[in-house]
């Protein structure tokens, strides 16, 4: 099985900091041959998070992962993925730190970890692939300045 995304941007919406008083902009836009995840993350306000999420209206039952081709710019970004529609609740994130060059980086649903709000919730259990809803990517190293993360295919496996 390997069921690819459209890549387009209408989809994704972004969810930055300023829901809870920080400045950091982050936004996705149409970019070559795929999506460009771009902004600045600014720890004023005691803010220090950008994202951007997609809905995912997949049969994913016998998925297994996830595999990105992607290049970065260094900095450590994290895939979220939601088991419901909503705009808050537990998350299931895998950090990864994309190279400059185009690369291909494979995650399994085994690796993810559940979080609230950056926190561990160990009782909500693995991801469940047939329960997906959402996909996102989230850039919140504590480290203030630009971002750019180059997105060329997201692929389920």
């Amino acid at each position: 099985m390997m069921l690819a995304l459209t890549l387009e941007a209408e989809p994704w919406r972004s969810i930055n900091d300023g829901v809870m008083g920080g400045v950091s902009s982050g936004h996705i836009i149409a970019f070559g041959a795929g999506l460009r995840f771009e902004g600045e993350l600014s720890l004023e306000n005691n803010g220090g998070f950008a994202s951007v999420r997609r809905s995912i209206d997949a049969d994913l039952a016998h998925a297994k992962g996830i595999q990105l081709e992607v290049r970065g710019d260094g900095r450590t970004y994290q895939l979220r993925l939601r088991q419901d529609g909503r705009f808050d609740g537990i998350a299931w994130r895998a950090e990864f730190q994309p190279e400059t060059n185009w690369q291909t980086i494979r995650l399994d649903f085994d690796t993810f970890e559940p979080v609230f709000r950056g926190r561990p919730v160990v009782e909500a259990g693995p991801v469940v692939p047939s329960e997906l809803r959402q996909l996102g990517f989230m850039v919140a190293d504590k480290t203030p300045g630009v971002f750019t993360l180059d997105i060329r295919a997201i692929h389920f496996y």
